[in-house]
């Protein structure tokens, strides 16, 4: 496996397991208060993570713009889930920090979007479906 691909699921993984433990200690506690901080956890860190790190492996992309989907991404992951549960503990100063890491993670969207966009342009210029392949897939 790749460098990157290999950030991503150490970084999802990482947070997956964190998500895990949280998810038994509130239930343990039978207090839900920062369910949606956990929530938020799995799917920005675990789930989105992930996904990014497969299309890298598959696809074979990278390169510096993967790089800065990878640093804007675990960065929006690392920013957002602590202020969004101080937040919702009541420290509401905590808002410049979940409204930064939303943005980190649209930043991370958006160039992970970029990078599709482009495997799009190389699939064009690599010639149209055959009918064939279109067979196939139907």
């Amino acid at each position: 496996m790749k460098r990157l691909p290999l950030a991503f699921f150490t970084a999802g993984a990482t947070c997956v397991l964190a998500g895990m433990v949280w998810g038994a200690f509130m239930g343990s506690t039978e207090d839900f208060t920062l369910a949606p901080a956990h929530a938020h956890l799995n799917l920005v860190g675990w789930a989105t993570l992930a996904l990014m790190g497969t299309f890298y492996q598959l696809s074979g992309k990278g390169g510096r713009l993967g790089w800065t989907n990878f640093v804007l991404s675990f960065g929006a992951v690392v920013v957002m889930i602590p202020s969004l549960a101080l937040f919702l503990s009541g420290n509401k100063a905590a808002d410049a920090g979940v409204i930064a890491g939303s943005m980190l993670a649209i930043l991370g969207m958006a160039t992970f979007l970029t990078v599709v966009v482009s495997c799009w342009r190389e699939a064009g210029a690599s010639g149209a479906a055959t009918s064939a392949e279109i067979k196939q897939a139907a």
